[in-house]
């Protein structure tokens, strides 16, 4: 399998989210993980998970970028959270744990710098057998509601913490995201100034526009959009403009294409709409690169961040994916649309690989 599928990386997935709020031990089949849900209703994707690492490994994804994630809102909030700033650092700190019990049992592998990268990269693709090759991980926290003060920061990085995005839905402590308005906060102005400092990648994802800008004028460092889609598509805030697009190759960015249906297909109702009803499949993945590729004049800016299992499962990605091995298919669908061998391995691996090379 190995021999045939190309090396990929996943710029966007929550894995110790699906562990300590899902539950799931990632570390079993995904045919089991499923059938022990299988009676489970408290969330709309039980028992139709995609990931597990059995399936990352039987895709050929060697490294991802993982997050830790814990929103802070106020009682009043339609959006779940946590109702203080110390609470969302708690929870990340339990999945940080569980990136940890991981490493320990040799399923994952922290990345923090580029020679720690290069190294990982030449075991995953010079090993003839990866089933016992550590999934490689470089950490990022979506949303920054749960740094509690600015020193949290370096205290952040200083146990791993590479990337940022300062913004998840709605308005935020540091910045406002998804289906919200303004730019970014005074605490967020001073956030991308220590993140700056430390050499950090700050992620645009999730910024609203007023947001995504402000940010772009202010940041000086390394640039991504770990898991975002074409507005051009789905005509929602979440989704990024051809103007957004621009900026970011303008910036050396890389734009990772997820794969969560609301996002790949217009008016998407949730629990409503239905991957095949409304034709979602992964053709649609190869529109929202093609579409970043055409912007850019070449394949240097887009690659996958796939978003799988981040609260939602088979029942809001393409049909034709039944887990997150099937990533892969995306890339005879390219190169049926006259994308070269070098064009392919760039989407799959080498626009994320040399991006982390010069942040790192």
């Amino acid at each position: 399998m190995k021999e045939e599928q190309l090396f990929l990386i996943d710029g966007h997935l929550d894995l110790s989210m699906n562990a300590m709020e899902w539950n799931r031990d990632l570390r079993i089949s995904i045919h089991e993980l499923n059938k022990r849900e299988a009676n489970m209703v408290d969330k709309p994707d039980r028992g139709k998970a995609t990931i597990t690492f059995e399936e990352l490994r039987r895709g050929n994804i060697g490294l991802v970028v993982a997050t830790q994630i814990a929103r802070f809102v106020e009682p009043t909030s339609l959006l779940p959270g946590w109702y203080s700033p110390e609470q969302a650092w708690a929870q990340t700190q339990g999945q940080l744990a569980w990136y940890r019990a991981m490493e320990a049992d040799g399923h994952m592998r922290m990345i923090c710098s580029k020679e720690e990268l290069d190294r990982h990269i030449t075991e995953w693709i010079t090993e003839a057998d990866t089933t016992k090759v550590p999934i490689g991980y470089i950490l990022s926290l979506e949303g920054a509601d749960s740094l509690v003060d600015i020193s949290y920061v370096e205290r952040a990085y200083n146990y791993g913490l590479r990337a940022i995005g300062p913004a998840h839905y709605g308005p935020g402590r540091y910045a406002n995201g998804t289906d919200s308005s303004g730019k970014l906060n005074k605490a967020g102005v001073v956030l991308l100034k220590e993140m700056d400092r430390l050499n950090m990648i700050l992620d645009t994802t999730h910024l609203n526009d007023d947001a995504f800008w402000d940010a772009l004028n202010r940041y000086q460092g390394s640039v991504w959009a770990s898991h975002n889609n074409c507005r051009t598509f789905v005509d929602h805030n979440r989704q990024f403009s051809d103007e957004m697009i621009k900026a970011l190759i303008d910036r050396n960015a890389v734009i990772g294409v997820a794969l969560d249906a609301w996002m790949m297909v217009p008016n998407w109702v949730r629990g409503t709409s239905t991957p095949i009803g409304t034709g979602c499949n992964m053709e649609i993945m190869a529109n929202n690169i093609d579409h970043i590729c055409q912007l850019a004049g070449n394949t240097d800016h887009v690659a996958v961040g796939s978003d799988l299992d981040g609260a939602f499962g088979k029942e809001q990605c393409p049909y034709d994916l039944e887990t997150i091995a099937d990533i892969q298919k995306v890339f005879p669908i390219l190169r049926d649309r006259g994308y070269k061998q070098k064009d392919l391995t760039n989407i799959a691996h080498g626009n994320w690989l040399r991006f982390m090379r010069d942040a790192l």
